[in-house]
């Protein structure tokens, strides 16, 4: 990882400017996503060349000159926007706000899932419990609520889960398919969306989700949409419930952007049980964005802002985890890890584990 945590060097002048940054931050957030959702970044991008004045801004975009102007003001120090002569322009980060997918995906995440449950983070931390999920009603942890909370709730959480996750799939079906598997068990399968991708580009595969009532029956109606209640079955299961065993005779078991949903204490289980579910020459293929894996200090920023999402909206005890963590509990669970794949779609890294003999 080409990030440097271990050194301070920084002048003062810019540590408290920093500070100030953090400071503030909720609140220029705010002005970062209405400067993007009034449309006022989206005209600075067709009038990039010559720009504009705030009162053409105001008349373009149907905002007030007044709301135009502090917007605009914000978005200097945001560096979102440039002035020269009295005229607004687009800065490079300002093109990204409006059109970069992955900042939107998590900008949308972090306004719709994080953002009125966050302020009970601290309680979180004391508590080790998601206090922040009850902004949305009552449950333990947000894969219980996922089935029933807001619309536009769910389209934020399943936008950001998917986004990570379906770029990485075309690039990691070699790796599982080069073992030629012929029964997987997709455990924590969600919407079924890599199921349908596997026995579609697979014609020999059947693949089992394993995964909570609710994205079971979720899972199944996107199955059958798409023609393939042959090629993939369900089995419903309180994966948190370590004396209810996976089920068994898999060659393969595939588990993405999962085991960071849970704690230690639960990954050890929940490996425990894959040892057991697999043919004794089975595969366990585990993807996961670990934060010391990232070529990128934007991709490891972004990590240790989501294990926050862990600790006040999902469960309160899991994160995105440093590799050296995962491999500890591999070994612990009896398994080895056989191969490491890295930078796999936008973060992933790959682990493929097997039985110890």
């Amino acid at each position: 990882m080409k990030n440097n945590y271990d050194s301070d060097t920084k002048s003062a002048l810019q540590a408290k400017f920093d500070a100030q940054k953090i400071a503030f931050a909720p609140i220029m957030f705010q002005a970062a996503r209405a400067l993007r959702n009034l449309g006022i970044l989206e005209y600075l991008l067709k009038t990039k060349r010559k720009g504009a004045d705030i009162e053409t801004i105001a008349e373009a975009t149907k905002v007030s000159v007044y709301g135009t102007k502090v917007l605009l003001e914000a978005g200097l120090s945001l560096e979102l926007v440039m002035i020269k002569n009295d005229m607004f322009y687009i800065t490079k980060t300002g093109y990204f706000m409006l059109s970069d997918e992955l900042t939107r995906v998590n900008m949308d995440f972090t306004q719709d899932v994080n953002y009125e449950g966050m302020m009970h983070l601290e309680e979180s931390i004391k508590n080790g419990k998601p206090e922040g999920l009850k902004v949305f009603g009552k449950w333990d942890t947000v894969y219980e609520a996922l089935a029933e909370l807001p619309e536009k709730v769910r389209e934020s959480w399943f936008a950001f889960d998917h986004y990570y996750s379906d770029y990485a799939f075309p690039e990691v079906l070699p790796h599982i398919f080069k073992i030629n598997p012929k029964k997987i068990l997709d455990v924590g399968g969600n919407t079924g969306k890599f199921s349908i991708y596997c026995v579609q580009n697979n014609p020999e595969v059947h693949m089992t989700i394993l995964d909570l009532p609710g994205q079971v029956k979720e899972a199944k109606e996107n199955i059958h949409k798409a023609g393939l209640d042959d090629r993939i079955s369900t089995h419903a299961l309180n994966l948190l419930d370590n004396s209810k065993p996976f089920p068994t005779g898999y060659d393969a078991i595939w588990m993405s952007q999962f085991l960071d949903c849970f704690s230690q204490v639960e990954i050890l289980g929940l490996l425990q049980r894959s040892y057991n579910a697999l043919d004794s020459d089975g595969s366990l293929f585990i993807l996961e964005t670990y934060w010391d894996k990232q070529e990128f200090e934007a991709s490891t920023y972004s990590l240790h802002a989501t294990t926050l999402y862990f600790t006040a909206i999902a469960n309160g005890n899991s994160q995105m985890y440093h590799s050296n963590d995962m491999e500890k509990l591999i070994e612990k669970a009896g398994l080895y890890i056989d191969e490491v794949v890295e930078n796999i779609g936008v973060s992933h890294t790959l682990f493929k584990c097997k039985r110890k003999v």
